[in-house]
């Protein structure tokens, strides 16, 4: 294992070349060209044995990684904002044809106001598309979460598409030391793809079929049924992770300080680590404060939410997304999270980061402040200079 100092995107493409993909379909966006690029360098040095493919658009970077997967090829793309909606219409055609396809996605403002800084509202608007997401906080994460989305979206009780978010800029283009793997413990951890899910002259398949009322709903069933197989499996890689790396995740969540904490704040992505300083400062002047870290949005993490804010007196969540005309659309999934657990606590949600605006600790701060207010509703930070409600 070597020390590197990289950013989130040269450590996610790392990452990526570790897990030997056999088909790369780039198309450059900002922020996330650099994870193609560096890919390109890769193949050119012959340090990753992979066919590059440069191709004409976002929808057919995405359509290319298909096809390579419908022949059984182990297949990687990269994208961001505009681009990834521009993918909209393929992303439930992967899924549907259960594809195990990795693609990264720099998480970018959506226009308009056109802009390249980065919100997860790109993301988050595509939740419904059958897809696996993460959302790293850190470049060893993004490095990591690289190896392990294949690992988990090849599985056989899986079989779906992963799409692992990095924050645009603020991790992207952030340099930070970095473990990177040798090719030796990459090839332990990760075997090499095998699928019957495939085009075959031996066992001929139907693939990218239609389907009437009468059977269309078992694929549906299926496709979810597949990503909530995943929480199994994301556990299982994690373990496995661990033995031979040394580095241990803690599944679709990750709490800080939450066993004994009265006021949670739920959030995800790069924004975490400053939030985690907020809670450590917080403690120190006395204050019961917890952060509870969404590390998949899909699958859900329903049950893992509701045994860490259970305890709590009051949660809210901070998110870089917004569902026009009624809330965050995370928010909208913790709520029913609690409700489903039968948990009545006072919530409210809190919209930052729109656009690339920086949220800052002292921000961070006056939300716990009016936790402890038990105050609810829905709040655009650095709207009229405080908290502005719905």
């Amino acid at each position: 294992m070597a020390k590197k100092f990289l950013s989130g995107n040269e450590a996610f493409a790392y990452g990526i070349r570790l897990a030997r993909p056999q088909v790369i379909s780039a198309y450059p966006i900002t922020p996330q060209t650099i994870v193609v690029e560096k890919l390109s360098e890769f193949v050119e040095d012959g340090s990753l044995k992979a066919e590059f493919i440069h191709v004409e658009s976002e929808h057919s970077a995405l359509s290319c990684a298909m096809g390579a997967s419908s022949v059984g090829a182990r297949a990687f793309t990269a994208t961001s904002s505009q681009g990834l909606l521009y993918m909209a219409e393929c992303l439930p055609y992967a899924a549907g044809g259960r594809f195990p396809i990795v693609m990264m996605d720099a998480n970018r403002s959506t226009a308009l106001p056109w802009n390249i800084y980065g919100d997860q509202r790109d993301s988050i608007s595509q939740l419904d598309s059958g897809w696996i997401q993460a959302y790293a906080e850190n470049a060893q994460e993004a490095l990591d979460l690289a190896l392990q989305s294949f690992y988990i979206a090849e599985h056989k009780s899986v079989s779906t598409p992963f799409m692992a978010n990095l924050d645009g800029f603020v991790l992207t283009h952030t340099y930070e030391v970095v473990d990177v793997p040798s090719q030796e413990q990459a090839d332990e951890f990760l075997p090499p793809f095998e699928t019957e899910n495939k085009m075959s002259f031996e066992q001929p398949k139907n693939l990218g079929f239609s389907a009437g009322p009468d059977s269309n709903f078992i694929f549906k069933y299926k496709e979810h049924t597949g990503i909530l197989n995943a929480k199994k499996i994301i556990k299982e890689a994690e373990s496995r992770f661990a033995e031979i790396f040394g580095r241990q995740y803690t599944g679709l969540t990750e709490g800080y300080r939450t066993d004994d904490a009265e006021y949670i704040l739920i959030t995800l992505g790069s924004i975490s680590g400053l939030v985690r300083e907020t809670v450590d400062k917080l403690r120190n002047e006395g204050k019961k404060v917890g952060l509870l870290r969404l590390r998949y949005l899909r699958p859900f993490p329903d049950e893992e939410i509701a045994a860490a804010v259970r305890n709590a007196r009051a949660v809210a969540v901070l998110e870089k997304d917004i569902s026009f005309g009624s809330e965050g659309t995370v928010y909208t999934n913790v709520n029913s999270a609690l409700h489903k657990a039968g948990i009545n606590i006072p919530s409210s949600d809190y919209i930052g980061g729109l656009g690339g605006k920086n949220i800052s600790a002292g921000e961070i701060e006056e939300i716990y402040s009016e936790l402890e207010q038990q105050k609810t509703g829905v709040y655009f930070i650095g709207i009229g200079g405080g908290q502005s409600g719905s």
